[in-house]
């Protein structure tokens, strides 16, 4: 992984906060609990990169004091607005005092800052035997539909954004270790979305390298119509089919 962030990263998701809150999926119940298992009733989180807020309100709704960090300001001032306690930051920079958590979490975002410098930040954050949990809704690869919507997003996508878009986990585990994390686990869990075809409209505008308007924009809306008649139900829904990915790493006593 790069030692810096992905380069514009920030900016890419002004304008969307509306749209990604209303459409991305949530996290089932039990990979939370997968998280908060093993800390104390009602421990303090820091979650880093956290968008409009929808894993910090999980949190929050779990039981824990979250902390939200953002540094797009449309998406902090929506987490805001929606009684998250968000704050200004980046992953390498959270503003935040040492030891304040009991963990840190990242959910849809490691991706972005998957480096040493960001991982230092967390440990700094976190109290002896804190915890790092990274979280990621991954589309499931054994699935007709969304394999046909991934590649059409894919072929879609503006080439410039997707640097930092592709992501492979086989580098997590040594940079974890080497960040000082042991017992290190990965756990899945099965989520789905219904939507209908509106719905799977906002899902797929609400990714940050599909175009925002235009011709290109027209041209993918129709072939996304076209995929959701061949897929849908009779009510018109189709089942966005997601493998949550947690991967979960303790510092020592």
């Amino acid at each position: 992984m790069s030692d810096t962030e992905v380069p514009q990263t920030v900016s890419r998701f002004s304008g969307l906060a509306d749209v990604y809150d209303k459409y991305r999926p949530r996290y089932p119940a039990a990979a939370i609990e997968a998280i908060l298992e093993g800390l104390n009733p009602h421990p303090t989180i820091v979650d880093v990169g956290a968008g409009t807020g929808i894993s910090t309100r999980a949190l929050c709704d779990a039981g824990a004091r979250a902390f939200a960090i953002e540094p797009n300001d449309d998406m902090r001032a929506f987490a805001i607005a929606s009684g998250v306690d968000a704050r200004r930051g980046t992953a390498t920079d959270t503003g935040l005092r040492s030891g304040i958590a009991d963990a840190v979490a990242s959910f849809q975002a490691f991706h972005w800052f998957a480096n040493a410098r960001a991982l230092a930040e967390f440990r700094r954050l976190l109290r002896p035997c804190g915890r790092v949990a990274l979280v990621w809704n991954e589309r499931d690869r054994d699935d007709p539909f969304m394999n046909a919507i991934r590649d059409l997003e894919k072929r879609s996508g503006e080439a410039s954004m997707l640097a930092g878009v592709n992501f492979s986990d086989d580098d997590l585990v040594p940079l974890l270790t080497g960040a000082g994390f042991g017992k290190i686990r990965s756990l899945r869990f099965d989520h789905t979305q219904t939507v209908d075809e509106s719905g799977l409209f906002g899902r797929v505008q609400s990714l940050s390298f599909v175009p925002r308007s235009g011709p290109a924009l027209d041209a993918l809306l129709a072939k996304l119509a076209a995929i959701h008649s061949a897929y849908a139900d009779a009510s018109g829904n189709v089942i966005l089919r997601y493998r949550t990915e947690v991967i979960i790493g303790d510092l020592p006593a």
